[in-house]
């Protein structure tokens, strides 16, 4: 029996991103399913079918529904699309693949909530996918999907605008992306107030990772529980993971949510470039806690991966074999947080060159025991302690990395240098950068 593909099945079909064809697989159908029932129910399905929020935090998305204030309008939703986080790139697909199908999504959601105008904030790197949501969105207008009435059918007027951020990774936090779409600096806020009661202009917003809102037309049209069979427990459906690194197969995979991490690799994936061996995995996009080898037999639903102390996070699987040096991994990783540190709170705006600067004085040989020390007491002041989660993102590779791999850090200041030599692979190598990821996609 093969696996259900929800996300994923249009991948590839010649024309997938043009209305018609979409409308010719069935596209659509289940706004006008939602457009016969009442928006109460269309939440109750979203909530029996235990979707998780796919940006990161996995947060109960029906749940987070409910959170916005009964007798407060207007209200917005917000569609985050600044996918920045290093060894993560499935949500591109979708908007280049299928656009039509986030835009069913957002429109049944808006009228779930009674919403009338909603955002799709999209990382400013990515025209290509840009201009693939405003041909959907024109095409709807102008097919009388969205406009002044729905499917030309209710009349419940709905406008949707794709909004172009400027290659801020800060701006994928929801309430940084909420200032810099208000045309203010992306400085992360101070929570609470949550976005659902005080969001966009001070209104309640609803603010869901595009891979999340493109599973709502689905659990409309077959209904929460059957979502929620395609899980276990409380995670729902199927998932989008990327894999990238060294493997023979890096790309997108569509798998259910509790798929293992092993087999993910090294059978679907192909498993390690070269038949060399594994050396370390990271689950979940650049910020997950690294897994060492011999930790990857696991499933990758959310409360599984935090189980065994990393997180499924994004959905980006980093695979690392015997050959790279783990103190240039993560001296890579460093410079991007230290380089994305929005600057407004102290212990990253500092903490992240401080950290940043250390990896590359152990990687380089220049460095000594102390020195390592004193870069995981750095890290462990940073955790916690800032406004948004950008702190705990930059802190807990270098926390993870230290604790599965501490002699390889003093194995560097010990020689004077890298013991992994020249050529070892640290996250820089092309063609298989993790940082970008592969731009091709698998099943």
């Amino acid at each position: 029996m093969s696996e259900t593909l929800i996300l994923s099945a249009r991948w590839g079909k010649p024309g997938s991103a043009k209305l018609e064809n979409y409308r010719a697989d069935g596209g659509y159908q289940a706004l006008d399913k939602a457009l016969g029932m009442e928006p109460v129910a269309v939440v109750e399905e979203v909530k029996k079918s235990n979707l998780r929020g796919r940006g990161g935090a996995g947060f109960a998305t029906g749940l987070k529904w409910t959170f916005l204030p009964k007798d407060i309008r207007p209200r917005y939703l917000t569609v985050n699309a600044d996918e920045s986080e290093p060894g993560t790139f499935k949500d591109r697909y979708i908007m280049e693949h299928d656009p039509h199908m986030l835009l069913e999504g957002i429109a049944i959601t808006c009228l779930a909530l009674d919403i009338h105008l909603a955002y799709i904030y999209i990382r400013g790197e990515f025209a290509k996918q840009a201009r693939a949501l405003e041909a959907a969105i024109a095409e709807a207008r102008a097919a009388g999907i969205i406009g002044p009435r729905l499917l030309g059918k209710k009349d419940f007027a709905l406008d949707v605008h794709v909004h172009r951020g400027a290659g801020a990774y800060i701006c994928g936090e929801e309430s940084a992306l909420l200032e810099s779409l208000e045309g203010k600096k992306g400085y992360p806020r101070l929570k609470p107030p949550f976005p659902a009661v005080v969001g966009l202009w001070g209104k309640p917003t609803i603010i869901n990772n595009v891979e999340t809102i493109a599973n709502v037309p689905w659990i409309v049209q077959h209904g929460g529980e059957a979502f929620a069979a395609l899980g276990v427990g409380k995670s729902g459906g199927t998932r989008l993971f990327g894999v990238s690194g060294h493997v023979n197969r890096p790309g997108v995979y569509e798998k259910p949510v509790a798929y293992n991490l092993k087999k993910l690799i090294m059978e679907d994936a192909g498993g390690v470039l070269g038949g060399r061996k594994l050396k370390a995995v990271i689950p979940g996009g650049s910020s997950a806690p690294v897994l060492a080898a011999h930790e990857i037999d696991i499933s990758m639903e959310f409360d599984a991966v935090k189980a065994a102390g990393s997180m499924s996070g994004s959905g980006g699987v980093i695979v690392f074999d015997e050959s790279a040096c783990m103190v240039r991994a993560l001296a890579r990783l460093a410079r991007f947080y230290a380089e994305e540190s929005c600057g407004q709170c102290t212990p990253c705006r500092e903490g992240t060159n401080w950290m940043e600067g250390m990896l590359h004085r152990i990687e380089a040989g220049h460095a000594g025991a102390a020195d390592v020390a004193r870069l995981e007491q750095v890290a462990n002041s940073i955790a916690g302690n800032t406004i948004c989660a950008l702190g705990d993102a930059a802190a807990m590779p270098v926390q993870s990395f230290l604790k599965k791999f501490k002699p390889e850090f003093l194995a560097h200041c010990e020689l004077r240098r890298c013991p992994c030599g020249d050529t070892a692979w640290g996250l820089t190598q092309e063609p298989r950068d993790a940082v970008a990821g592969p731009m091709r996609y698998a099943r």
